[in-house]
């Protein structure tokens, strides 16, 4: 198969990119990557020396895509068939990519602040930097709210790349800083996200892996 994805289940930039995938049904072999395995650390660091994951290589072009929203705009080119995730009208589109953006930088950089800050040794902790992540989140939560007033989705009434963002990043958000009680219409949208078959199957393949994730006390029990 030409296209494969370096992943793993458990990384929610890697589920962005999955739910594009299943979105656009496009066919791929996925190949989770563990970092932690020095041996395969080593490898994967000859297809792509920055060492992130997600990672897409497709054979066929003879290309090597990181970066999840320059992956799904490169399956949009070339794999996607009809559907757009990316919306035809130019500001249409360019509000997708606005929000897209505003998940990745505002709600996953912050939530990874905390998550990681728990996988430090002992002493080594940033008290600092997690408060100042989840007041950082808190500031999303209320701009999103007011964003979506009369908005199915990110961008209105059209599903698009912002939601593919946004999905996993309110995930694991909404386990360690959550956002149910204050923001009403985060929550709505967020229980649409989860009704997504693309999402749904995202969450099924990173079920088994769920035991692992820091926070996996805090995780409800619906997902656990």
């Amino acid at each position: 198969m030409a296209l494969i994805l370096y992943h793993h289940p458990l990384a929610s930039f890697c589920h962005k990119v999955l739910m594009a995938l299943y979105e656009y049904g496009t066919p791929f072999t996925p190949r989770i990557v563990d970092l932690m395995d020095q041996a395969e650390r080593a490898r994967y660091l000859e297809l792509w020396p920055v060492g992130k994951i997600p990672v897409l290589r497709d054979d066929r072009r003879d290309r090597t895509v990181p970066e999840t929203s320059i992956m799904i705009e490169y399956l949009e080119h070339n794999y996607a068939g009809e559907l757009r995730l990316f919306p035809r009208d130019e500001a249409q589109r360019l509000e997708a990519r606005l929000w897209d953006r505003f998940f990745d930088s505002y709600v996953q950089v912050p939530m990874s602040k905390i998550v990681t800050d728990r996988l430090r040794a002992e002493g080594e902790h940033d008290a600092r930097g997690v408060a100042e992540a989840r007041a950082a989140l808190s500031v999303a939560y209320a701009t999103l709210e007011q964003h979506l007033a009369e908005r199915t989705w990110a961008i209105g009434d059209t599903f698009s790349i912002a939601d593919c963002a946004a999905a996993p990043a309110l995930f694991y958000a909404g386990i360690v800083e959550p956002f149910a009680n204050g923001h009403p219409r985060v929550a709505a949208y967020f229980e649409r996200l989860l009704e997504r078959p693309s999402f749904k199957r995202v969450l099924a393949e990173a079920r088994p892996y769920f035991p692992s994730f820091p926070y996996k006390e805090l995780m409800p029990a619906r997902f656990a």
